[in-house]
């Protein structure tokens, strides 16, 4: 049976660990080298990965490219709107395709059902990278820098302060995974989606407030209010009014705690 990493929720904790596990030691072995240069045992030698963008990228766009180069095997990488796919054509004709073509697809899409449409039809592996519901590669970059800086996450305190968005959703799906306690902050009209936040169990703590969320952390985790396709601007910002990360915030986090901002951030 094909498996696909569409969220984390959906892997078993020790298959979840031996990939950060497997990064840890990848990134270690790179220390020193050109970019460019496969790993020594060349995983992916002879794959090709097809990377298919429906939103704009930079971060995803360059480390999943750079990523495949650096396990050996290749990438080819296609925007939406130049593919069939943009001027309609069904994505599970787009997947029977892919599939006979490529060794796997990454897909970065507006919706998070066309890239499970997408799974249940390709016979290759499917990588979410990004939907409107979850972000799950953000995750676990996220948790690799976390344990670089502060060792292992588990029995961690990470704050995510801002909205309840797609980010929010896979850090609740991560916390039971990796034994972290999660703490959100989000105005009551941006929590994040219920079910989501049942998949985090007991792991998580939800409040509007974010002195009580940040208090005690050991991570602090914030993004953007206004995501790409998001029409309530003016809404937003005032939503969000004092839920933005400075000194006075990160005074009440341990102090050894870091900041993380998946990016792109909006300063000042």
């Amino acid at each position: 049976m094909v498996r696909h990493f569409l969220d984390i929720y959906r892997l078993e904790a020790e298959e979840l660990r031996a990939i950060l596990d497997d990064a840890h030691a990848r990134k270690q072995a790179r220390k020193g080298w050109p970019q460019g240069r496969p790993d020594a045992d060349a995983p992916a030698k002879d794959r090709v990965l097809a990377m298919v963008f429906e939103k704009n990228s930079t971060r995803t766009r360059f480390s999943f490219d750079a990523a495949i180069r650096q396990l050996g095997g290749s990438g080819i990488i296609a925007n939406a709107g130049d593919m069939q796919l943009g001027r309609g054509e069904p994505v599970e004709d787009t997947a029977k395709v892919l599939s006979r073509m490529v060794d796997a697809v990454m897909i970065r899409a507006n919706d998070h059902e066309d890239v499970e449409r997408f799974a249940r039809v390709a016979t290759v592996p499917v990588i979410n990278g990004l939907t409107d519901r979850s972000h799950p590669c953000q995750i676990l970059a996220d948790l690799l820098t976390i344990e670089e800086h502060l060792g292992p996450v588990a029995g961690k305190t990470i704050a995510w302060v801002g909205d309840g968005n797609n980010v929010c959703h896979s850090f609740m799906h991560a916390a039971p995974k990796f034994g972290f306690r999660l703490q959100v902050a989000c105005p009551a009209e941006y929590h994040p989606d219920l079910h989501d936040l049942a998949r985090g169990s007991d792991h998580v703590l939800l409040t509007s407030d974010p002195r009580e969320a940040v208090s005690g952390a050991d991570v602090v985790v914030t993004d953007t209010w206004v995501s790409m396709g998001d029409q309530d601007y003016e809404a937003r910002l005032e939503a969000f009014d004092g839920y933005g990360v400075d000194d006075a915030l990160m005074a009440l986090a341990n102090d050894d705690a870091v900041f993380l901002h998946c990016l792109p951030a909006h300063r000042g």
